[in-house]
């Protein structure tokens, strides 16, 4: 296996296993999502098609399905969902409004690593 390939697959592990921590999270302990959608006017209920996404997503990634599709819409989803932490009085909510960003970043370099693979 060529280097690039076996950075490719762990490009896929490593972000996917952001994406599955992120379900975890959800599903041990869903208010923290719920009071950021309920904090822009959006139904805590939302934190539950989220949470299936978040788990799909990182399966797909694992598996190598579709990866430039599901990359790009990660890319998307890390982008909109960023929004929820624009908290400029709350340094962690920064944080993970910048973070978000740049797992966005890693998401269209990893689509199109996969496109050309």
């Amino acid at each position: 296996m060529t280097w690039d390939r076996a950075a490719l697959i762990a490009a896929r592990v490593l972000i996917g296993m952001l994406f599955l921590s992120g379900a975890i999270q959800k599903t041990v302990d869903p208010e923290p999502a719920v009071d950021l959608l309920r904090g822009v006017g959006l139904p805590g209920a939302l934190v539950w098609p989220a949470l299936l996404y978040d788990a799909a997503a990182a399966l797909a990634l694992f598996a190598g399905w579709r990866v430039t599709p599901v990359a790009l819409s990660l890319a998307a989803y890390c982008a909109a969902t960023s929004v929820f932490h624009l908290i400029p009085d709350d340094p962690w909510q920064m944080t993970i409004f910048v973070k978000n960003w740049a797992i966005a970043g890693g998401c269209l370099a990893l689509a199109v690593a996969a496109k050309r693979s």
